[in-house]
């Protein structure tokens, strides 16, 4: 995997980030003490975010042994910043699928109060229904005296949730 400079910067500036400046002194003597006491003092930052040519010019008349400690020194600390944001991915990654997991599960559990609210009304309306094909049955079945006039029954079938307000619609049977 290769990075741009400007990419190699960002993951130097990442890595340092927080580190005292003790510690980055302390790593540049390293550096010093690594390439030889007459090679240029090299912080961390400045090997990882330096470009394979500006890192070449720079190791130029040191020995073949510093130059291959310079190179895996900076390496190592390319893989460093490499393997930081791997897990900064990682985490937000979690997160993120557990913030959708949150949601997912509330929107589960709010279809579900919704589908036992519409059974129980649906159940309502099959009891209606069915007392209603029985007082029709009855209707019909029984001989009208010859006395009596034909009579309308008003029967007015009402929601238990009146998601539209609308007015209820009167059920008009002859009695």
């Amino acid at each position: 995997m290769f990075l741009c400079a400007s990419s190699a910067r960002f993951w130097s500036a990442f890595c340092m980030q927080g580190m005292t400046t003790h510690f980055k002194t302390s790593k540049a003597l390293k550096v010093k003490k690594e390439a030889g006491e007459n090679a240029p003092v090299l912080s961390d930052d400045e090997l990882v975010a330096m470009s394979v040519r500006e890192l070449n010019q720079h190791l130029r008349g040191l020995t073949k042994e510093d130059v291959v400690r310079l190179k895996q020194r900076r390496r190592t600390l390319k893989n460093r910043g490499y393997a930081a944001s791997c897990r900064i991915k990682r985490v937000t990654q979690k997160e993120e699928l557990e913030r959708q997991k949150i949601e997912l599960q509330q929107e589960v559990e709010k279809l579900a109060r919704e589908n036992a609210s519409m059974r129980l009304e649906l159940d309502a309306l099959r009891a209606k229904y069915e007392a209603l094909q029985c007082f029709a049955r009855t209707v019909t079945r029984g001989p009208m005296s010859p006395g009596k006039v034909a009579t309308t029954s008003v029967i007015t079938i009402v929601k238990s949730t009146n998601h539209n307000n609308a007015s209820p619609t009167p059920f008009y049977a002859p009695s």
